[in-house]
């Protein structure tokens, strides 16, 4: 059987490894994607971009392109709805030195949609491919288009859309099997991710269930696609990527951090955040997060519950402290 851990060739781009995390709209910022490099993922997405935003040169959108110090790589995703706002979102953000930018045809959120962006490319390929040809125009980094696959159920395209967008030029087809009407409900179809694999001459990602590091072996086998890409499986557990390489390589789970790891590593990444957008903002933002990180843990309905009050880094750690002190 072939080896589902290996290094990834994405155009030009080589990484390491095919573990990814995903660009994540309110979650990948600088300190999440820096806490998910240092437990393993092999290459990280900033949070998905307008391409309106940027040609109106929106400072809060060129704040997302800040790298985390240990993100050597890093790659940007944007929704577009035309050729020609593309190609200046690429101009224009090409100065941050992205590894690759990526296009996202498969964001089924209405703000989105509205726009003529996001899975609403879904039904025009001939768009998907124009858009694609007008960024390559700008840029000699990779470009690669994440997709859905299809409107609803009965306009599975996803071949037909992923073939266009090869054509204009795509390296890389990330495939979330899953229609727009489904949004997250449902199961992944793992039999559109195989096919397509069968069916393009460019590397293929997979993304969708993956919660565990056993999700993510039992796409790679059945799917035989080139890499995964985690989204909602990392909320609160940037451990996913260290369990899926030791399962990867060895075979067999490796041990879930204890409560104690999971919140310090919470508290790491709030105090990386604070640094970045200070520590107010970083306070409001963390607290979802640590209702992620702290799901499942015994007693934690109460920590939560003080936690959502919590105004400073020195409370989050006050409060945390007397939890574990506590248990």
């Amino acid at each position: 059987m072939e080896k589902l851990l290996k290094p990834l060739k994405i155009g030009t781009l080589k990484l390491k490894g095919n573990i990814l995390l995903a660009p994540l709209a309110g979650w990948s910022d600088a300190a999440f994607r820096y806490i998910c490099i240092k437990w393993g993922a092999f290459f990280t997405y900033t949070e998905m971009v307008s391409s309106e935003a940027c040609a109106r040169n929106s400072e809060k959108t060129f704040k997302l392109f800040v790298r985390a110090k240990n993100e050597k790589k890093l790659g940007f995703q944007i929704f577009a709805s035309s050729p020609e706002t593309a190609a200046i979102c690429v101009k224009k953000i090409i100065k941050y030195k992205p590894s690759l930018i990526d296009l996202n045809c498969g964001c089924s959120i209405n703000k989105v949609l509205k726009t003529g962006s996001g899975a609403s490319l879904l039904k025009s390929p001939l768009k998907i491919m124009q858009i694609i040809k007008a960024m390559k125009n700008e840029t000699d980094v990779p470009v690669t288009v994440k997709l859905r696959s299809g409107w609803d159920s009965d306009t599975i395209n996803y071949i037909k859309t992923a073939e266009y967008a090869v054509k204009g030029g795509a390296d890389l087809i990330t495939l979330h099997p899953r229609t727009k009407t489904q949004f997250f409900s449902g199961k992944v179809e793992l039999k559109y991710l195989a096919e397509l694999k069968k069916n393009i001459s460019v590397p293929v990602i997979g993304s969708g269930d993956l919660f565990t590091a056993g999700d993510i072996r039992n796409m790679l086998m059945k799917t035989t696609c080139d890499g995964v890409m985690i989204g909602r499986g990392s909320f609160g557990n940037p451990f996913i990527f260290k369990d899926t390489i030791h399962l990867l390589k060895n075979k067999k789970h490796s041990r879930k951090p204890a409560s104690k790891k999971r919140l310090q590593t919470a508290l790491n990444q709030l105090k990386i955040m604070s640094k970045v957008k200070g520590e107010k903002l970083a306070c409001i933002e963390m607290r979802k997060h640590m209702c992620s990180y702290s799901k499942g843990i015994k007693g934690s309905s109460e920590l939560r519950k003080k936690i959502v009050r919590a105004a400073t880094t020195c409370e989050y750690e006050s409060i945390i402290k007397e939890f574990l002190n506590n248990k």
